[in-house]
């Protein structure tokens, strides 16, 4: 049967050597193996030699024992070992390490650097949402020359130490594990009212380790006091050799005067009282809150008759004498006569043992933390060495493949008859060849764009010409009639009564002014992209800012202005609230012009508000340019061709200034006969009025008339798109539809056939009206147009000319003249 991995206790005593092994089976403890090896002479005598009698004991301990595979946990005397216990303020859990070591420096006499410490928080105290309350903290030290000096011996004998712990605090994991009680489920300790606690004394050879306890907390002492002085005492007053008197203190039953022996022994016996009491004493002063009501005694120096009856008649407390451990099993150790009989010296090893197997309340470690290091090298080496063997063989294995590829490739190499070096030879004149022709064909590809890109400029020159031409017939187009066809007959001025001002639905225009912009997406901001989803009612949804104040009984409402550069200029209201920023629509990009429209009209009539005003602007005008078509000149002959704004690069207008109503204008009458004085006296007409009598004015003829005047800023943007670039996109899309008819996929919007293209039947296809003769301009009263103004930053809002107060026209709308302006916008480069 295979032996299961243990755990090895080692006490070093200065009488003996007691190891004890256990392992776990389940949740209890078993032991399967100890040893006592007492030495020939105490450690302590003047003639002997410590450590040879140390080494000759593990000598002896590793002939009758096998440690591989096993953890090994040693203790070390308690006055080799520093320990104190401190509560610390109630503090976040994480930050106790650094109070325990600020403590460590205050408490420690000496440099941190030269000693082994350790700590850890001991059992009880409570814990809230990672605050520590009510803790305690142990902390325990010791030199590092005397760890060194207690590893000594296990080194030499290659025995590797896993654990090194203080006695009393080995003595307290036993007596914590095997005698104390475990709280119920659900309960806490109560530091109030804590469990009974117990003194246990460990008495050794020279000390005696005193440790009280409750199970949770811990207090310890050592006392100068142990078997050893009871030795010298009776040499001291018997006049004995030392080897005679521990012979006679171990018997004392065998003397000749038993009496005189335990007469002898007294003074000691009333020594170790008094260290008990005062260090009793000193830990209830304390503890005032712990209730001491036993005494439990280990080592085999209680084996001295009549010293725990002592000890109990004179303390004060009941004195415990075990004689076996409750929760150790493991038949073929407790019950072997050897292991009974030292019994009490095992109490630390044992201790050792549950601390290795990790079932202890207390776990520091004093062990180096250079050696456990070491020790995780040591261990982790085989499988680096196993590493870096794997690497050097793929590596080698990787050099050989690289190898045999390369020797394929090597220069003398020969593959069916034919010499790499040549094949290299002959592919590289091949790759030379290859890019001369390269060379030559996008040396070519260059003088062909020169060359399209000369016939381009000759071709469209002629086209340039006449597209401001083109332009300008598309906006006349754009502007509404007077009033509906038939109503008025064409070229005749209609009187005031015989169509109000208020029913003619023209447009007066100011002036037109443009700018151009390298890049249309600079003017396209925001503001514009909002007003052009709103008045084009793409999102029926979006609605005005939330956050704008009404205007004021008798207030017009502000009317925010958009500049030529796309920002609101004129700082006259806000913007819509409406973000937009993430809508995706169609919208201008690359180099175009802004072409700003500024007029009025006065088809305000009060009956009927909801047609006037900028509704009125955006039901027609604005409209027209989003949805309109032109015929226009496609070649000699008077022949003309139907094109859609959006082919002629027009398109994105939007209401830019919202001006309200002016419903007092007054318009000057040019008719206007004006009132008089009678001249009187014959040769005048039957009803002419006496000399010097007032002529009174005619009310069908005033001098003001008072009409609802609606002024607006129309801006759109203008792609240049020259004829032969509009018949070549037409004939793209035909083709393309074409093709989606043969493949049965139906192309989404309107058809292309709704376009008239050179060679293509189109489709009948309704379109919006167009206005069936050009509109007369008034004769009396030519359109005012803007001069061009001088080139701008495009980051920056282009000031509006105000609106002059032109008089009504006879009759007409105002039109955009046939010709460019005086300084007309300059043609972008092609």
């Amino acid at each position: 049967m295979a032996r299961s991995a243990g755990v090895w206790g080692i006490d070093v005593g200065r009488c003996a050597l007691k190891a004890l092994r256990c392992r776990m089976d389940g949740d209890v403890v078993v032991a399967d193996g100890y040893d006592y090896i007492e030495y020939p002479k105490l450690l302590t005598q003047a003639d002997a030699d410590a450590a040879q009698l140390v080494k000759e004991a593990l000598e002896q301990f590793l002939s009758r024992n096998n440690l591989r595979g096993d953890r090994v946990a040693i203790s070390v005397p308690g006055e080799s070992g520093l320990a104190r216990y401190f509560k610390p303020p109630p503090v976040d859990v994480k930050k106790i390490a650094d109070i325990v070591k600020y403590e460590a420096r205050q408490q420690i006499p000496f440099a941190l650097e030269d000693v082994i410490w350790d700590y850890q928080r001991m059992p009880g105290g409570q814990e809230v949402d990672g605050f520590a309350l009510e803790s305690e903290v142990g902390l325990f030290a010791m030199k590092r020359e005397q760890v060194a000096k207690a590893l000594k011996p296990f080194l030499d004998a290659e025995i590797e130490v896993d654990v090194i712990q203080l006695a009393p605090i080995a003595i307290y994991n036993f007596f914590a594990h095997d005698m104390t009680n475990p709280l119920k489920d659900g309960q806490t300790y109560d530091s109030d009212s804590p469990p009974a606690s117990s003194v246990v004394l460990s008495i050794g050879t020279e000390t005696t380790d005193l440790v009280v306890t409750n199970g949770f907390r811990l207090w310890q002492r050592n006392i100068p006091l142990g078997g050893n002085h009871f030795t010298k005492q009776l040499s001291k007053d018997l006049k004995l050799t030392f080897a005679k008197a521990e012979h006679l203190k171990r018997n004392p039953r065998q003397a000749e005067d038993p009496k005189a022996i335990f007469q002898a022994m007294r003074p000691v016996f009333g020594d170790m009282v008094t260290e008990v009491q005062r260090s009793i004493g000193f830990f209830h002063s304390l503890d005032r809150k712990a209730k001491i009501t036993n005494i439990v005694i280990l080592g085999n120096t209680v084996k001295l008759p009549g010293l725990s009856q002592y000890l109990g008649k004179h303390l004060g407390y009941e004195v415990t004498e075990l004689d076996a451990f409750r929760r150790l099993t493991g038949a073929s150790v407790v019950t072997s006569p050897s292991f009974k009989d030292n019994l009490l010296a095992f109490g630390a090893a044992y201790g050792l043992c549950v601390q290795a197997l990790e079932k202890s309340k207390l776990k520091t470690n004093l062990l180096p933390r250079e050696l456990i290091l070491q020790r995780i090298i040591k261990a982790k080496k085989p499988w680096a060495v196993a590493g870096v063997a794997a690497i050097v063989l793929a590596c080698a294995l990787n050099f050989i493949f690289h190898y045999m590829t390369w020797e394929k490739v090597h220069e003398l190499h020969e593959e069916n008859n034919v010499k790499w070096a040549d094949a290299v030879s002959t592919a590289s004149n091949i790759s030379s060849l290859s890019g001369s022709y390269q060379a030559e064909h996008e040396n070519r590809k260059k003088i062909l764009a020169q060359m399209r890109a000369i016939g381009d400029e000759v071709v469209g020159a002629a086209d340039r010409r006449v597209m401001w031409l083109e332009i300008t017939k598309a906006i006349n187009n754009a502007l509404p009639p007077m009033a509906k066809q038939g109503r008025i007959p064409a070229g005749q001025i209609p009187d005031h009564q015989q169509l109000p001002f208020s029913q003619r639905q023209d447009l007066k225009i100011e002036y037109l002014e443009t700018q151009h912009f390298p890049d249309l997406a600079v003017w396209f901001t925001d503001t514009v992209k909002r007003r052009y989803i709103e008045q084009n009612d793409l999102l029926p949804k979006l609605v005005a800012d939330p956050n704008a104040q009404p205007a004021q009984p008798g207030q017009p409402a502000p009317a925010p202005m958009v500049g030529m550069d796309g920002a609101m200029a004129g700082g006259a209201g806000t913007a819509s609230a409406t973000d937009v920023s993430s809508i995706q629509i169609e919208s201008p990009t690359g180099p175009g012009w802004v072409i700003e429209i500024k007029g009025y009209h006065f088809f305000n009539d009060p009956s009927n508000s909801a047609i006037g005003g900028s509704a009125h602007v955006k039901r027609t005008l604005i409209k027209s340019i989003e949805t309109g078509v032109v015929d226009l000149p496609s070649g000699p002959g008077g022949k003309t061709e139907r094109f859609t704004f959006k082919e002629l690069g027009l398109g994105f207008a939007i209401l830019a200034r919202d001006i309200p109503i002016d419903k007092q204008f007054r318009l000057a009458n040019p008719n206007y006969a004006g009132a008089g004085i009678g001249a009187g006296g014959p040769g005048l007409g039957f009803d002419s009025p006496p000399t010097g009598q007032l002529v009174p004015e005619d009310p069908k003829n005033p001098q003001f008339f008072t009409v609802p005047k609606c002024e607006f800023v129309v801006q759109f943007c203008w792609q240049e798109k020259p004829l032969n670039k509009r018949f070549e996109e037409r004939k793209k899309k035909a083709d393309a539809a074409q093709a989606a008819a043969a493949a049965g996929t139906p192309i989404p919007g309107a058809p292309v056939s709704a376009v008239p293209v050179p060679g293509v039947a189109p489709a009948a296809v309704p379109v919006a009206p167009i206005n069936p003769a050009p509109i007369p301009v008034a004769p009396a009263v030519p359109p005012v147009v803007a001069p061009m103004p001088a080139p701008v930053d495009p980051g920056a809002a282009v000031p509006v000319a105000p609106s002059p107060a032109v008089p009504e026209p006879a009759a007409g709308p105002g039109a955009v003249p046939a010709t460019p302006p005086a300084t007309p916008p300059p043609v972008p480069p092609a």
